[in-house]
């Protein structure tokens, strides 16, 4: 079997069980004034278990053996490939959940963004630094200002924006 039908029977699964919830459990709690709405919480897990199961079984009854063209990646040699700097920047955004609410948005993205730019290859920490502290502050100011979510900034519970 291909890797392709490994994974798309995986996927089978995974949405097999999603749809089970989303037909069976999900309905069960409902109030009796929304049993009557033509759309449901479940509609879209439904929808969503459906095209899954779909796709799934598509890939699984039309998956035929080809040969690996020189751009694509061949899942035989994956040792050729950089698979430790994948690793380390999943660790690194793992690290960086954890960081979020102890030392504040602003310093955990930009200590994210510049640890995972030195593990990808980035030597010029003059340009680094500067880019991940104008990013994290970009994107704190976007969040907290124009979204309206609230995001603590920095790791002192009396700075208050």
């Amino acid at each position: 079997m291909t890797l392709d039908r490994w994974i798309a029977s995986v996927f089978l699964v995974v949405c097999l069980v999603y749809g089970y919830t989303a037909f069976f459990t999900m309905d069960a709690g409902l109030p009796p004034f929304m049993k009557r709405n033509p759309i449901w919480p479940s509609t879209f897990p439904k929808v969503l278990a459906g095209l899954g199961i779909v796709c799934a079984l598509l890939v699984i009854v039309n998956t035929k053996p080809r040969s690996i063209k020189e751009d694509e990646i061949d899942y035989r040699r994956l040792g050729d490939y950089r698979i430790g700097q994948a690793a380390i920047l999943v660790v690194l955004m793992i690290a960086y959940a954890f960081a979020l609410r102890p030392i504040g948005f602003v310093a955990s993205t930009v200590l994210f963004l510049m640890v995972s730019g030195i593990a990808l290859g980035e030597r010029k920490l003059h340009i680094l630094i500067p880019v991940a502290l104008m990013t994290a502050l970009f994107i704190w100011f976007l969040v907290n200002n124009v979204l309206g979510i609230f995001l603590r900034p920095w790791p002192w519970p009396w700075f208050v924006t």
